[in-house]
């Protein structure tokens, strides 16, 4: 196996290329969790996956609580299924309170101010079911609660970290929170052991070939628990050495031919990129600072990143401004069919150069 049959297999496991997924619940539950921050670029992340999707679609199932938006995992927002929230979020939920400790400290939240705060939203919320934000911040000040700086969004992330609140679609064009147990069947709870087996399952599964550390990376683990997820697991995985690294994958899931599709334009912190530690495999390290490390919106052409695109939206379309690394040469219809794949996701024409 060589790196370009490791990014190759990348892109069938992560349902980029011959998915045959239909809906947003089944690429989310498949993948675990989706890296979220930029919720517009995000929905594109689970519709290039999907055999047929729009944003409208998309934002659909959204709003109508198929997929949910949490901190989970890293400190950061992620899709996530709601059968898979309660698991993942108490095994996630340590370390990144650990994580924002010092904030916490900087900002004088201690445990009475959590403990009141939530007891305001969870109040808020049983008498009104969704409120945005500048709602619930407005039902924090009105019982003495400081909201400035950045403690709003520390004491909504503990909410969430508790299993109490998680997103409940959109208000127009402003984010709500909800209560989870409306939102999000009770499940059998999962032990430490348990729950770190099946993050290992999902991850070799749906991301693999990769190794322990990337899978450490990925799930917020620390290379111990990493290993103790992955070796639970890794009877059912083949492993191959590729420069001095061990990589974990699903033999199942090797394909029998090359993908048809080469070309993809994939948004900002795609998994393709951002659920690996190491991305030299996919990511030439000499254009890495071209397209901050992959998080940028990214090219793709023949399984490597290879420049980064942006869209300007007009009356009539969108343009589509392909920016291809230097000494990199790609054609000009797949350029134009991955563009296009795009557009008719937005809705929108694709308006030439």
């Amino acid at each position: 196996m060589t790196s370009k049959d490791i990014s190759q297999l990348r892109l069938v496991n992560q349902r980029l290329a011959g998915t045959a997924f239909t809906t947003p619940h089944q690429l989310v539950k498949w993948m675990g969790c989706i890296q979220a921050q930029d919720y517009a670029m995000a929905k594109w992340a689970v519709g290039c996956r999907l055999q047929q999707a729009t944003d409208a679609t998309v934002e659909n199932d959204f709003n109508e609580g198929k997929f949910l938006r949490t901190h989970v995992l890293r400190p950061t927002w992620h899709f996530i299924s709601p059968e898979d929230i309660r698991w993942m979020l108490k095994l996630s939920a340590p370390r990144i309170r650990a994580f924002a400790r010092p904030y916490h400290r900087q900002l004088d939240i201690d445990a009475a101010v959590l403990r009141k705060s939530k007891k305001i939203i969870t109040k808020a919320l049983s008498l009104h079911k969704k409120l945005t934000r500048e709602q619930l911040t407005e039902a924090l000040r009105k019982e003495k609660i400081d909201t400035t700086d950045t403690r709003m969004g520390h004491l909504l992330i503990d909410a969430e970290l508790d299993a109490l609140i998680c997103s409940a679609g959109r208000i127009g064009k402003q984010f709500a929170y909800g209560l989870l147990d409306e939102h999000a069947p009770q499940t059998r709870p999962l032990t430490d052991e348990e729950a770190i087996a099946e993050l290992s399952r999902i991850y070799f599964l749906s991301r693999g070939p990769a190794t322990i550390q990337d899978f450490a990376w990925w799930g917020g683990l620390t290379l111990t628990d990493a290993r103790k997820g992955l070796n639970i697991y890794k009877q059912q995985l083949g492993s191959v050495s590729l420069n001095g690294n061990e990589y974990w994958f699903s033999p199942a899931s090797l394909p029998d031919t090359s993908p048809a599709t080469s070309t993809f334009l994939l948004p900002a912190f795609d998994e393709y990129t951002v659920a690996y530690k190491f991305r030299n495999d996919v990511l030439n390290p000499e254009f890495a600072a071209a397209c901050n490390s992959g998080l940028n919106p990214i090219l793709v052409h023949n399984t490597l990143v290879a420049g980064t695109w942006r869209r300007t939206e007009k009356k009539d379309g969108i343009h589509i401004e392909n920016i291809p690394f230097p000494r990199t040469r790609i054609p000009a219809r797949p350029l134009t069919a991955a563009a296009k794949k795009y557009t008719a996701f937005m809705g929108k024409t694709l308006i030439n150069p």
